[in-house]
């Protein structure tokens, strides 16, 4: 089934997008390999990859379309005005921390020794504003250039796997030089996957917003660096399965097509068109 999300004025290809994500990460990830230093406790060099998905979004978009274009895909993933309606702050900002509160619940009734949380308010703060930065810099790509046209020919649901699958690829690299399992990792991507449904819906019912996007993708890495200690008791587990129950709820109740429930779609009057997807 095909989303309509507005008439088309250009062809983007979410193939040539995906490539130039990889190619722009490869000389990072080898960095990261040979560096061996890792910025966050969990998060090595390599994850300054964060930035590729803008880089190739913004070089895609000013090549075939315009620098204004460019700029514009910019200016949209910071305009609180484009929120609407503004009820879907609350999903994109609370849904995270009530993700991890119930994990902390679960770790502490399964009787895993976790630790009580011990969150200083300053560095909360620092770390909250770098996590926004890098989700900005994700989401320029997944949600400013590569949903749309994934959605107008697999649905929103069909899409967000692909770009899920996509998102969760990309991090192996990383994953793998911060140490984690096949299983850790394994587990990681049903998080992963689930949640980008989750940044779909979000996205496609609150006007198509970059920023709506970016707060719960941003969310989403604070609550994990939070998370007693500095992330080390995560259990992407626990975390997967609770975002898949969320994730399966808004599609039984949304419906996969496009995430959204009749009349509540709030892309109707936005300026930028769907670019439908090729290659």
């Amino acid at each position: 089934m095909h989303v309509s999300h507005g008439p088309s004025k250009a062809r983007r290809s979410t193939g040539a997008f995906f490539a130039l994500v990889v190619v722009f990460s490869i000389p990072i990830w080898i960095i990261g390999g040979l560096a061996g230093t890792s910025l966050l406790p969990g998060l090595p060099l390599s994850a300054l990859a964060t930035f590729c998905p803008a880089v190739a979004a913004l070089i895609l978009v000013a090549r075939r379309e315009g620098r204004p274009a460019a700029a514009r895909l910019v200016g949209r993933s910071v305009a609180v005005a484009d929120v609407r309606p503004r009820r879907w702050y609350v999903p994109a900002l609370l849904l995270m921390p009530l993700e991890a509160g119930t994990a902390f619940m679960i770790a502490r009734w399964s009787g895993t020794g976790i630790p009580d949380p011990a969150v200083a308010f300053a560095p909360a703060v620092v770390l909250a504003a770098v996590f926004f930065v890098a989700a900005l810099a994700e989401e320029i790509g997944w949600s400013g250039y590569a949903i749309d046209p994934l959605q107008a020919r697999w649905g929103a649901l069909g899409g967000s796997l692909i770009l899920g699958a996509f998102w969760a690829a990309v991090h192996y690299v990383p994953l793998l030089q911060a140490n984690r399992s096949a299983d850790w990792i394994a587990w990681w991507s049903v998080w992963t996957v689930a949640s980008r449904v989750l940044i779909t819906w979000l996205y496609d019912n609150a006007a198509r917003s970059i920023l709506i996007a970016a707060l719960f993708h941003a969310s989403q890495n604070v609550c994990w660096q939070l998370f007693p200690v500095a992330g080390s008791y995560f259990d992407p587990r626990v975390w997967g399965l609770l975002s898949l129950i969320a994730a399966g709820g808004v599609i039984v109740w949304f419906g996969p097509a496009s995430l959204t429930r009749r009349g509540s779609r709030g892309d109707r009057q936005l300026e930028s068109p769907l670019m439908t997807t090729r290659g």
